[in-house]
């Protein structure tokens, strides 16, 4: 299979890096494989991701998902001409995780010229579905 991206000059450690000091960063996110057509991404279920429940938080899944398939988009724009931003976000939460590790996993529905539309899968450390997102990222021309 052809590689959906538009460059892969770039690394896993120079995609986490990008996320230091941004809310991906604080919740522990982690970049951990990029596909051909896939990304994937790892965050912790701890004190920074759960609710007063002791649950995973429904807005940190929903963050992970926007992360995941936001940066997907922009490996796959020509980021000198476009930036890629999230324009609508669905979550279905389907099971819940207290501790471990939950791990996302975007794959395009959809790559236009103008929209990217993004299947995220978010499932726990056995592999059970925790949440299924769909996001819809606009793909916008960079202002001078």
């Amino acid at each position: 299979m052809k590689p959906i991206w538009h460059s892969l000059n770039i690394s896993l450690d120079q995609l986490n890096e990008s996320g230091i000091n941004t809310l991906s960063g604080h919740l522990g996110m982690e970049f951990t494989e990029i596909g051909p057509d896939y990304l994937r991404m790892i965050m912790p279920v701890n004190e920074r991701t759960k609710q007063p429940y002791g649950l995973l938080h429904g807005g940190a899944s929903a963050a992970l998902a926007e992360t995941v398939g936001s940066v997907a988009s922009t490996l796959i724009i020509d980021p000198k001409k476009q930036i890629c931003v999230g324009l609508d976000i669905n979550a279905n939460h389907v099971k819940g995780v207290t501790e471990g590790y939950v791990h996302a996993i975007a794959k395009p529905l959809h790559i236009g010229s103008t929209t990217h539309v993004w299947d995220i899968r978010i499932c726990d450390d056995d592999n059970k579905l925790v949440c299924i997102s769909r996001l819809t990222v606009a793909v916008r021309d960079r202002k001078a």
